[in-house]
């Protein structure tokens, strides 16, 4: 990408260990020169009237523990003239480093106070028992620290070791939800990452990859909450820094997810004029005997509103109702919303893939598997991947993989890649399920350690999906009209994809339970009433739009 600062500097500290973090991670294959242009891609943005730009050379200033549960910590280096330094980076080192920070120059130039000023003291937050010291800056009246700094000397930093930001270019931030580090040494401290409370589409808090030290207690450098906060864009507009229509193509042919099908997967996704052209039908409580035939593009459900219950799809009546459950995989679309996010610094790319049925569940009881049933079975399922790419270089940077009612982040070393070019992140669907894993394997819902749970089986089938082979680009709210992104009339339909299911859970649970041990019974029954209540698909699902993620973050 045009003006990226990717060399690798990283300066390493003498030791005889070899660990991950010690090597650089780069996605085998960059994206083509010509993806960069207008404001994407240029490596730096500004945020009226404070620029960011970043960078990835770092000194590696201290390492604790080995490569399981250890972590080292950074501080940028070679850093343009007239740019400083904002804060530190953590990374565990059981990945290999990936490390991006934002360094930042005041261009107001408006006569005003400084966009930044010198810290006017450091406090000391925690050190280690062989030599890692925690320094906290002591901001001046009308700024605010936005990262820390890590020495391996109990000597204060100097002043101009970095700066400190005016407030009203800070915004609120909290630790995010991964753990980067934890040491009980020394009355103890956690190392998170530091994420703006508030994300969104609409929200322009960013963050600038620095971390939020925690000590014990929940302290964490000032006694009370931590006073370290995120950026915010005063220049936050929907086109700034995003991609254009040619690069989000680019983007996604380059990096869109490799989705893998169990080799018993027996309820495929399909595109969704499949299933309205293959008979799905639209029910309505005003006359529920009387169902109405989808058009092809879903020109005839009912736009906006909200999920009243007044409406809901389902599968054809007669022969063709088990045919149109098993999907159709040679038809089947990846549909992509394409996203502002973290104050205009990050694309996200939202694969939503939709399944005419959902499989029943199956239960793990030791070395038995035991089907629920119909337990877990539903009409229409949408589940989805998302992609964060940086806007300061088109690099991507993490993914999101839905399970169920909620999901996990993974960066980009953690992925496993495919593709010719090993570029394309691979996704694996569970059985039945169809949530989104990002490894081969089983993971339970339930007690790994008892090894009792709902059974989400992922595996490399023959069967796969390249989402940037087949995809339809339903909403980009940042590009003007003139792009001519035109969501299909199904994505504004904001009730259920589905009915209430036409069976008794309680009944289906019986059944299953009469074929087990008593001493099973009470076991299977908490288990599976502790279940989110989508895995039993008692209310039909609902479309992309009426998820939460929409318009906000993954949760």
């Amino acid at each position: 990408m045009a003006n990226r600062l990717c060399c690798f500097n990283l300066l390493r500290t003498k030791s005889n260990q070899s660990l991950p973090i010690d090597s650089p991670f780069m996605i085998s294959s960059s994206l083509p020169s010509s993806v960069s242009g207008g404001g994407f891609g240029k490596g730096s943005i500004d945020l009226g009237g404070l620029e960011v730009l970043q960078v990835s050379t770092f000194t590696k200033i201290w390492s604790a523990g080995g490569d399981v549960g250890g972590a080292s910590f950074f501080f940028p280096s070679s850093i343009p003239t007239g740019f400083y330094a904002l804060g530190a980076y953590a990374q565990p080192n059981k990945n290999r480093f990936f490390g991006r920070v934002l360094v930042a120059r005041d261009i107001a130039g408006d006569g005003g106070a400084n966009a930044l000023a010198a810290p006017e003291d450091f406090t000391l937050i925690w050190s280690s028992s062989d030599g890692g010291y925690f320094w906290l800056p002591v901001a001046p009246s009308g700024y605010h620290p936005v990262g820390y700094i890590v020495t391996k000397s109990p000597e204060k930093p100097s002043p101009e070791s970095l700066r400190c930001v005016r407030d009203d270019f800070t915004d609120q931030c909290e630790e995010g939800e991964v753990e980067l580090w934890s040491s009980d040494n020394n009355g103890g401290i956690s190392i998170h990452e530091l994420v703006p409370t508030v994300r969104g589409q609409g929200a322009p808090g960013l963050p600038l990859g620095t971390f939020i030290a925690r000590k014990a207690g929940g302290s964490s450098g000032g006694g009370g909450p931590s006073p370290v906060r995120c950026l915010k864009n005063k220049n936050f507009s929907l086109s700034a820094a995003m991609p254009d229509l040619s690069q989000i193509n680019a983007i996604i042919k380059a990096h869109a997810p490799v989705i893998y099908f169990h080799p018993d997967e027996a309820y495929l996704p399909s595109s969704v004029n499949w299933f309205f052209d293959n008979g799905a039908l639209l029910y309505s409580n005003a006359d529920p005997t009387n169902p109405a035939r989808i058009d092809s593009g879903g020109a005839n459900l009912p736009q906006g509103g909200s999920n009243d219950g007044a409406y809901w799809l389902d599968l054809p009546a007669g022969e063709d109702k088990e045919r149109v459950k098993k999907g159709e995989l040679s038809t089947a679309k990846a549909y992509v919303h394409v996203k502002q996010m973290l104050g205009g610094t990050a694309t996200d790319f939202v694969f939503w893939l939709f399944y005419p049925f959902n499989g029943p569940g199956r239960l793990k009881l030791g070395v038995l598997t035991i089907g629920l049933g119909k337990i877990g079975e539903h009409v229409g399922d949408w589940e989805h991947v998302t992609l964060r790419v940086s806007n300061f270089d088109g690099e991507l940077r993490k993914i999101y993989f839905s399970e169920h009612s909620r999901g996990e982040w993974l960066d980009s070393p953690e992925l496993e890649f495919d593709g010719e070019e090993g570029n394309k992140p691979v996704a694996y669907a569970s059985l039945y399920g169809h949530a989104f894993y990002p490894r081969a394997g089983l993971v339970l819902q339930g007690s790994e350690e008892l090894g009792i749970g709902i059974r989400n089986d992922a595996r490399k089938g023959k069967k796969k999906m390249d989402a940037g082979e087949r995809f339809e680009i339903v909403a980009a709210e940042h590009l003007p009209a003139a792009a001519e992104v035109v969501a299909p009339a199904w994505v504004d339909y904001m009730r259920e994809w589905g009915p209430k299911v036409s069976y008794d859970v309680g009944d289906e649970l019986e059944k299953v339970e009469s074929s087990l041990p008593e001493k099973w019974r009470q076991t299977v029954r908490k288990l599976v009433n502790g279940l989110p209540p989508e895995l039993f698909g008692e209310e039909g699902p609902t479309g992309p739009k009426v998820k939460a993620s929409w318009e906000g973050d993954e949760p």
